[in-house]
């Protein structure tokens, strides 16, 4: 019998084609690295939006005014060697991924486009000239290339309007930095399991390390457990996930008594959420601390509190530092009068207010914080002028970080030294950033990005307790 021989026809593979995005300047602000951020793609920059970064780079602003200068770099590097043609075509993105193609960057001089009637034009409005001009780039791309997907890109929700009112069928905020898709799932440092937690494990073995009992459980027995963080159950299990390995939860069981009984400075938790907070922050094997909550569940107060214990009582540190971000004072503290601290003052009141009450009942409450300021070498910073240095033997607390990008928490953080601790508080109800969202604040991206590492903790700390009326406003105001 003749075998037959079956031909399969072969589909030639098509390269995808590829996708334009156009970049408005607020984007490389808030990650100067972004043009590496769109893989085989092709990067449109705009003149416009290399003139607003060369008008922003020389601001007295330093955060935005370093973002400017890296983003520009970054720009240099790539084009540095092209010629002017290939600049306006398209020069290829260095990739760590040699096996991919490499997208393209482009600058498209659009101080050379005009009214034409074949494209939707936006005039020269003179509050929003460079807005309409970045608008005009990604209207006259879509035109001249029928078909293809040109999108712009940009954290500017009006921005975003106009340019779909305009015509543009692709507008898009920036979503590298967005780590969930729900702030409601962004976790918490604890899990409520309904029931008894005893009832659902299937074999525990207990031993023993150095002076602690540890109890190991199946690693699936808690989903999405990660390290530092707490369980409890509806009866009076409650335990301190101690460390993780690939098939085990090492757990450190305690009780809800021995956690509402710590003190710190006189402080003691009036809720289970501080108690567990508390123990966090005085864990010693814990470098960072991230506490998120709305305004009045205590954060600022548990730090404050643990920085002065952990000074004045247990000689652990040598001095305590306040930072927080200061919008307004981009401009405005070369010209308030006095010493760095004194320029903080206004943007730091809520710490003075914090050590009042700790110190209320003194006899000479005045007289207790200056003394405390100065034994505790109490020093108030603003983030903008914290780059560059580095803070060994110190305990830090970044405030109000709710308003911070990834990459300004990230050089922030990465100057803490030998033999020190950093607490990051925020609260992701009251952003006040405009190009920032609960999804892409350098909070949320820190909260995510942190949970799994060994020596950092994640703590919300909920329910208000600065008071009744203080509560009817955050839930019903």
């Amino acid at each position: 019998m003749e075998s037959s021989s079956v031909v399969h026809d072969l589909t030639p593979l098509v390269e995808p084609a590829k996708k334009v995005y156009v970049l408005d300047t607020n984007v490389l602000l808030h990650d100067p690295t972004a043009v590496t951020a769109f893989n085989e793609h092709h990067i449109v920059i705009p003149m416009t939006v290399l003139e607003e970064l060369d008008h922003i780079k020389d601001r007295r602003d330093k955060t935005v005014s370093r973002e400017a200068r890296i983003a520009i770099n970054m720009i240099d590097k790539i084009v540095d060697a092209a010629s002017p043609q290939a600049i306006q075509e398209g020069v290829g993105i260095p990739s760590a991924d040699t096996q991919g193609s490499r997208g393209t960057l482009a600058i498209f001089p659009d101080q050379l486009i005009n009214d034409d009637s074949d494209v939707p034009y936006l005039d020269g409005t003179p509050d929003q000239a460079n807005d309409n001009r970045i608008i005009n780039v990604a209207l006259k791309l879509q035109a001249e290339n029928e078909g293809a997907f040109v999108c712009l890109v940009t954290k500017d929700i009006n921005m975003r309007i106009k340019a779909k009112g305009s015509g543009l069928l692709h507008v898009e905020d920036y979503r590298r930095d967005r780590v969930l898709d729900d702030i409601d799932l962004l976790c918490k440092g604890y899990a409520h399991i309904e029931g008894d937690f005893w009832a659902g494990i299937s074999e525990v073995d207990t031993i023993r390390e150095d002076d602690i009992t540890l109890h190991r459980v199946p690693r699936d027995s808690v989903a999405d457990a990660y390290p530092n963080m707490f369980l409890h159950d509806d009866h009076d299990f409650l335990a301190f996930v101690h460390r993780i390995d690939g098939d085990y939860l090492y757990l450190r069981c305690d009780s809800r008594d021995n956690l509402m009984n710590r003190r710190f400075w006189g402080l003691s938790p009036r809720n289970l959420e501080q108690a567990m907070a508390m123990s966090l922050i005085g864990n010693s094997d814990v470098d960072m601390t991230v506490m998120t909550g709305p305004a009045g569940s205590g954060k600022t107060l548990i730090a404050l509190a643990y920085g002065l214990h952990a000074i004045l009582e247990e000689g652990r540190y040598s001095k305590l530092i306040v930072a927080r971000s200061t919008p307004p004072i981009a401009e405005d503290i070369g010209f308030l009068p006095g010493t760095e601290e004194e320029k903080m003052a206004p943007w730091l009141a809520a710490f003075d207010d914090n050590l009042e009450i700790l110190h209320g009942s003194d006899e000479s409450c005045t007289g207790s914080i200056d003394y405390v300021k100065e034994r505790a070498n109490i020093q108030f910073k603003s983030l903008n002028f914290m780059r560059g240095r580095s803070f060994n033997n110190a305990y830090i607390i970044i405030d109000e970080a709710q308003g911070l990008t990834q990459f300004q928490l990230k050089s922030v953080i990465s100057r803490v030294g030998e033999d020190s601790k950093i607490v990051v508080l925020g609260n992701l109800a009251q952003i006040d950033n405009k190009y920032i969202s609960p999804l892409t604040s350098g909070l949320t991206y820190l909260v995510e990005r942190s949970k799994g590492y060994d020596h950092a903790g994640i703590m919300h700390v909920n329910g208000i307790v600065r008071s009744r009326l203080a509560a009817f406003a955050e839930e019903n105001l």
